[in-house]
């Protein structure tokens, strides 16, 4: 028999519970069976969708939200990483132009021949040249100093490579000779386009029968030499 229920003969202004009783009694009971597997079929689906599935459904949706989410972040950095490197290209002439001014470690250690040599055509004598201890320079002192902005006091650490600017290199001396011979002898030094500062400058007339005009010229040159050479 099968499970079919005539709609279309049904009044349902009259229909009774005992009526809707009496129709499913007629109903075989292997109809009953394959009505109870059909709803535990969609009940045993539902449990593993629910259960099983949809779970693992959530949970590719989760890592592919991250992972797109991922992605527009590398896209980003990608992005900075391109405008950054712009804007070094567009800073690196500059760069060349300001860092031939500072002097190499090889270039430091063939200054003192130099000086002796300009001294020479001078007639000057180098009675002393003794170089101090090499000082950093961190960069935030750097701009700062450009600035002209105080720098923010920050806690005494070991510094490192990248944080340093450039270094200083203090060289006590003496000269001696005529003055008009010490004006043409830093003259020369300026004409050398490197970055070297008279920080300190005392100039002694010397008094004597044979030293007419003669000077002798005490003080400290300061040195500067590139961050990656020292």
């Amino acid at each position: 028999m099968n499970f079919k229920i005539d709609l279309k003969n049904i009044d349902l202004k009259n229909i009774s519970l005992e009526d809707i009783q009496a129709k499913l009694k007629r109903v075989e009971k292997k109809t009953w069976i394959k009505v109870g597997i059909s709803v535990g079929a969609v009940i045993f689906f539902l449990i593993i969708f629910y259960g099983v599935l949809n779970p693992i459904v959530n949970n590719k949706k989760a890592q592919l939200d991250n992972m797109n989410k991922k992605k527009e972040e590398t896209q980003k950095i990608l992005q900075d990483i391109k405008i950054k490197k712009k804007k070094i290209k567009k800073m690196k002439p500059e760069y060349d132009q300001y860092s031939t001014l500072f002097h190499s470690r090889a270039e430091v250690e063939g200054l003192y021949q130099t000086l002796s040599e300009f001294a020479a055509m001078n007639n000057l004598v180098i009675a002393k040249i003794e170089k101090n201890e090499i000082k950093e320079v961190t960069k935030a002192a750097a701009l700062a100093q450009a600035t002209g902005k105080k720098q923010k006091k920050k806690k005494k650490g070991k510094k490192t490579k990248k944080s340093v600017a450039y270094y200083t290199i203090p060289v006590q001396f003496q000269i001696d000779g005529s003055f008009l011979g010490y004006i043409k002898f830093k003259r020369q030094l300026s004409l050398s386009q490197k970055m070297l500062n008279f920080d300190k400058e005392s100039i002694k007339v010397v008094k004597g029968k044979d030293s007419t005009g003669a000077i002798s010229v005490t003080g400290t040159l300061t040195i500067v030499g590139l961050a990656d050479d020292f």
